[in-house]
């Protein structure tokens, strides 16, 4: 009982199978012993709420935020004991807070909603009773077969049974699960394949049995248990070939009409849901997964919460000030009873304790008196400061999408933001750790060499060209290779010809590239639009071998090139024919039985298939990166292959190496059986099939390799130097080998050629591995060079983070540049996650495109995906995602600027306004006998924060621009001036502090000197009171807050100027209407008339003006005297900007030779009074100047002339 208690409270789940079983249609076994799995509905929910649980669990979740929690505290502390304040004024902002995140997550949960509900509600066609049942998605169950049309979205995880082709294929699109547009073929195993209509599905008697979800889309492991009539089986037979091991693993029944076979069934079955059906009249699968249990709904996992830097120093700010609180409360306490401790003031004639008060305890009496005290102060913690920094973020992100720099018009794509909780995390980057390919290059690979049987060639015009002269031929006289066609031809020249050369090397040469080049045409996964391959015979390809516009799709882009250079020379891929993949030769077409694809994987890292060629011999046809195919060869030009494709990467060109293997029938009759075997393995499917992968691939022939080049994106070089002029580091982390990385890496500037590079590579021992890095480290240290780079391969970075992570670490912080080649994909998660924990913790973005690059994405603080070729599961998985690697330039220097300048501001801003606030009511204490008396009204308390000051900082975090955006983006040096979070430091978090205490003290003081007195202000000899002494206070506070808030504004729109200035309109206006009416609703109306009163006092007025502009002045000549004595980078560029429209500005560019930072103050001064010379201006930046020594590169290009300075 107790079990199945904790079992339906999710603390003790049900044990659950590895596998499933599925019965096809299902037809359950009728003998009554078998009980039924149970399976979720096909709902899909990505709603997060329902109407009976919207409101406590979004309680609950917003309570969990410590701002949040505290004023719930406060708030219910007001409504038990006796406070100076009442609840509202805690209980209105916090119900206003609450309830605009309430509204806000309630409107996007019901948007979800609408989309779940129009998702499930969508109509689907079942097999059911022997016909076709319309019904709606969500009705579906495990066990049904579904009919698919054309261009129709898979409702749920379907395993393919048969399509309108005989052989059972059909193709879909998966863009809207990974992203890649291009075609892919699935396959139904070939005893189901015939079964093309209802009427037949209705008789198949057949199980599923698979692996229970997982959220891998590549990734499906099961077998297919077939019953049948045997006179069924024999009336299908003309349909598929039934192999001899096939015929072999046949398991008979008992009841001998009927035969039992087992299939395999693999990714290649399995038809995701959310995915489309492309090139296919119609197809029929069975569910085997659904509703929330699809992979597409299994990838709606979210990510780990990023947290940006700006937020932690927000959260360790509220700490502070939650020590000043409570620092202030314990004080006025204290002071409190040792005021009290005289008898006159502990109990005075007009205020006599009641005989309750008198027998109290004194505990109970200090514990209340402290909760009173800190309600009276507790809005020094400012609770509307998360509300507002949420809608800026929110807001702000828009920006990004909004700007034209960063859209793509080729691609039609624009930024996108993900997240919009790490804005200002831009403009804090100090490592940006970057894929090669399709993110520093196109991804758009072209066939440029190749090398066949130690015989380098190129393609210059579809013609392969060879390399200086061939060996058998020391003439030269074989000047080209046009295509096959030519070779061909060669053949049959006269013997006379010049042109010849001996027949045996030219009919060699024939059989080469022929097996060379078929190889390239049959070992992929490239697929033809079947409009496309409905004319396969002499139509497409003429007799002289230009093609019509046949368009190959291939999710490789490498597959793609090899396969258009092979039908180029001659070899023509036309596509798949059921289980043939047909080639036309030199027109001649030729048939190759396809029996079986061994899939390219990152660990293997090469791809193979076997073949039966027309002669009816088997080959193996293997191709990948040469350290996973050279290895295994055993015959044909090894070490000049090798050196060729050394060659090739130092050109900056991506190689692939090709190799064969012929198989005796003994030999692949025992490779097939183990294939079957393993395919249909349920347990250790992936060990089983890496090991008979490993027997197969072995004993091979070398043919040659191939170079596809992989241009560079558009200004990449210069957004490189630009990031590191910017200060920052930039890493590339590619799978690429080493040359090809070190190649590109010299070609768009992450390499210098001055630069002195470092190797760790080929390092087999951890000894080794430590010596090496201990070389480098001295060599970093003895060389005189200003720049260092460091090469490290896969291999070697897992023998230095294994027992030598801080020798790595010295070593690539001395080096201005590391590129890490042979990377597997959760090795560039690795580095990235030694980096973040570094003594330093510096902050990283991590940027690729493809789906090896998802896991750096999400380890990185900030992940940006580009929006490129490889699919878009980088995009998918990132913060933030871009059309090209050019837009990361302006995506941190102006976005990323703004961004941190304007938070950063708006986060001390609230801290700074709420000293201000909070101050003088803790000052008001020494004078009322800390009897706990409000200085302020109970709705100014309330509203301060909402509606008086919240518009002007808010606009201001939207809008603000302290500098021009062309002048960040130029100048990138700008950057450092906020890296290291500088602008949230200790430091300035203290000079906002000190501010806000002595801008309070001001308020107070000043107010108190003009009204403390027992002097009349008014013309009728009447006294102001204590609402009239605090009005006058908030008054002076509200006006010189947000003028401070103006202050710090530098780029004005009538936005913000409404805001500004309307916020103090706002006040004055609704202080008159709220003083000025007698308010029936309210209980006590302590500020009837109090506001107009004051306002009628002309030494008010003038009390106002001097307060204000004494806080501000001070703060003014700060503001002026750093930006002569130190300025910033960003305050020269601002004041350069300023130039053209002002004559002789005083200027970081108009100091002479050898002048000091003094200087400048005395030529403003002679500017003042007239004597400013334009001779004494001209110059040029030089090394001796104390302010830009460390922006040369930027700013010392030029000479200055008065003209524009």
């Amino acid at each position: 009982m107790w079990r199945w208690v904790r079992q339906q409270l999710g603390f003790d789940p049900p044990h659950q199978s590895d596998t499933r079983t599925i019965y096809i249609a299902n037809r359950f076994p009728q003998n009554g012993l078998y009980t039924p799995q149970k399976f979720i509905d096909n709902r899909i929910i990505s709603s997060k709420y329902t109407v009976w649980n919207f409101v406590p669990k979004n309680l609950f979740e917003q309570f969990r935020r410590v701002a949040n929690f505290y004023f719930l505290i406060i708030f219910l502390v007001q409504l038990m004991i006796d406070t100076p304040t009442s609840p509202i004024t805690s209980g209105l902002p916090l119900f206003f807070v609450i309830t605009v995140t309430a509204i806000k997550q309630g409107y996007e949960d019901w948007l979800r909603h609408n989309s779940d509900n129009e998702v499930n509600g969508a109509p689907v066609y079942v097999v059911r009773s022997g016909g076709l049942v319309k019904t709606r998605s969500k009705n579906i169950r495990v066990g049904d077969i579904v009919r698919i049309a054309k261009d129709e979205i898979f409702p749920a995880d379907l395993v393919l049974l048969s399509s309108d082709r005989l052989d059972g294929s059909c193709h879909v699109t998966t863009a809207s699960l990974d992203g890649e547009t291009n075609l892919k073929t699935h396959v139904a195993v070939p005893e189901t394949a015939v079964l093309q209509t209802v009427a037949n599905l209705d008789t198949l008697v057949a199980v599923i049995e698979c692996q229970q979800p997982e959220a891998d889309l590549y990734r499906f492991m099961g077998r297919m248990i077939i019953t049948q009539h045997m006179e069924e089986i024999v009336s299908y037979s003309f349909s598929f070939h039934v192999s001899f091991t096939e015929r072999n693993s046949n398991r008979k029944t008992t009841n001998a009409p009927r035969s039992t076979q087992c299939k395999p069934l693999g990714p290649e079955s399995l038809l995701l849901r959310g995915a489309r059906l492309k090139n296919t009249k119609e197809i029929f699968g069975v569910a085997i997964y659904t509703g929330m249990e699809t992979k597409m709904a299994l990838n709606y996992k979210s990510k780990s919460q990023k947290r940006s830097a700006v937020e932690k120093s927000m959260n360790t700010f509220l700490i502070i000030y939650l020590i000043i609180l409570i620092s202030e409360a314990t004080i006025s306490t204290i002071l409190k009873y040792t005021w009290q401790a005289e008898g006159k003031w502990d109990e005075p004639w007009y205020n006599q304790k009641t005989e309750h008060q008198r027998n109290s305890s004194k505990i109970l009496r200090f514990i209340s008196d402290f909760l009173a005290f800190l309600v009276l102060y507790n809005f020094i913690i400012p609770i509307s400061l998360y509300v507002t920094v949420e809608m800026q973020k929110f807001l702000g992100s828009f920006f990004i999408g909004w700007d034209l720099d960063l859209y793509h018009e080729e691609s039609d794509q624009k930024a996108q933001v993900n997240t919009s909780d790490l804005n200002e995390e831009l403009g804090q980057v100090e490592y940006v750790f970057t894929d090669k390919t399709g993110t520093l290059t196109e991804n758009e690979m072209q066939f440029r060499e190749c090398s066949i049987n130690g015989i380098k060639y190129q393609e210059i015009n579809g013609r392969l060209v060879p390399e200086g002269p061939t060996p058998d031929s020391p003439d030269g006289n074989v000047s080209y290779l046009s295509s096959l066609s030519h070779l061909n031809n060669l053949a049959h020249l006269p013997a006379s010809s010049s042109f010849r050369t001996s027949p045996e090397y030219e009919l060699e040469l024939i059989k080469e590239h022929n097996l060379f080049f078929k190889a390239v045409s049959l070992c992929h996964t490239v697929q033809i639009s079947s409009v496309q391959t409905d004319g396969i015979g002499d139509g497409p390809w003429q007799s002289n071998l230009t093609p019509s516009p046949l368009e190959y799709y291939a999710s490789s882009p490498d597959e793609k090139a090899l396969v258009e250079a092979a039908a180029r020379i001659g070899i023509v891929f036309i596509g798949n024919s059921e289980e043939t993949m047909e080639v036309k030769i030199l027109g001649k077409l030729e048939r190759y039985k396809l029996l079986h694809v061994l899939e390219f994987d990152s660990d293997r890292r090469r791809m193979s298939v076997i073949v039966q060629a027309p002669s009816g011999e088997k080959f193996l046809f293997a191709k990948g990166a040469e350290s996973s195919i050279l290895p295994r060869c055993i015959g044909g030009e090894i070490e000049k292959t090798r050196i060729h494709v050394d060659e090739f990467a130092l050109k900056g060109l991506r190689t692939l190496c090709i190799a064969y293997r012929q198989f005796a029938p003994k030999e692949y009759e025992v490779i097939d059986r183990r294939l079957f075997e393993a395919r249909t393995a349920l347990q250790q499917r992936e060990e089983k099939l890496a090991n008979v992968f490993q027997f197969i691939e072995k004993d091979l022939i070398l043919l040659g390799a191939t170079a596809v080049e992989d241009r560079l994106q558009d200004k990449v070089r210069e957004t490189i130097e630009a990031l590191r002029m910017a200060g920052i580091k930039v890493w590339v982390l590619t799978g690429d080998k080493h040359e090809t990385a070190v190649s590109v890496s010299l070609s768009c500037g992450h390499f210098h050629r001055t630069m002195n590079i470092l190797e760790l590579t080929n390092q087999k021992s951890d000894s080794g591995c430590a010596e090496q890095l201990r070389r480098l480290a001295r060599r970093i240290t003895e060389d005189h060079v200003i720049q260092h780079g460091l090469v490290v391969d896969g291999t070697s970075l897992s023998l230095a983070l294994r027992e030598h992570e801080k020798l790595f670490m010295e070593v690539c912080r001395n080096c201005s540049a590391v590129l890490c080649c042979r990377m597997a994909p959760l090795q560039k998660a690795k580095v990235i996650r030694l980096i973040k924990i570094s003594p330093e913790k510096p902050i990283t973005l991590a940027i690729g495109d493809g789906a090896n690059d998802v896991s750096m994405i999400q380890e990185a603080h900030v992940g940006i995906g580009i929006m490129g070729k490889e699919g878009r599961q980088a995009a998918r998985n990132s913060d933030y995602a871009i059309a090209r690697f050019k837009f990361l330039s302006k995506l941190l220097f102006v976005h990323g600027h703004f961004y941190y300048i304007r938070i950063a501001t708006l986060v001390q801003y609230f801290f700074y306004k709420n000293v201000c606030f909070i101050t003088p009511q803790f000052l008001y204490q020494f004078y009322c006998l800390f009897s706990q008396q409000t200085l302020y009204d109970s709705v100014y308390l309330t509203l301060y924060n909402i509606c008086f000051t919240s518009l002007p900082v808010l606009m201001y975090s939207l809008l603000e621009q302290h500098i021009d955006p062309h002048v960040l983006q130029s100048k990138p040096t700008l950057y450092r001036d906020i890296s290291k979070n500088c602008h949230l430091s200790i430091k300035t978090f203290l000079y906002w502090t000190m501010l806000g205490f002595s801008h309070a003290f001001i308020f107070f003081f000043g107010s108190y000197f003009l009204i403390g007195k027992d002097i009349s202000l008014l013309g009728n000899g009447q006294m102001f009171g204590n609402w009239t002494f605090g009005t006058l206070v908030f008054t002076v506070m509200v006006i010189t807050v947000t003028v401070k808030m103006a202050l710090e504004t530098h780029f004005w729109t009538w936005v913000n100027h409404l805001v500004t200035w309307g916020s103090i309109i706002f006040y004055f206006v609704f202080s008159l209407f709220y003083g000025g009416i007698f308010w029936p609703f309210l209980g006590s109306q302590n500020m009837y008339f109090v506001f107009i009163q004051l306002l009628s006092s002309g030494s008010a007025w003038f009390a106002i003006i001097l307060m204000v502009v004494t806080c501000l002045f001070v703060d003014i000549v700060k503001k002026v005297f750093d930006r002569q004595l130190c300025p910033t980078s960003t305050e020269k560029a601002q004041l350069t900007e300023a130039n053209s429209g002002v004559q002789c500005l005083d200027s970081m560019c108009c100091f002479s030779e050898g002048q000091t930072a003094c200087a400048s103050v005395g030529r403003m001064l002679d500017r003042v009074i007239g004597s400013c010379s334009p001779a004494h201006i001209s110059r040029s930046w030089s090394a001796s100047d104390p302010f830009c020594t460390s922006d040369r590169s930027i700013l010392t290009l030029s000479t200055m002339d008065s003209s524009t300075c």
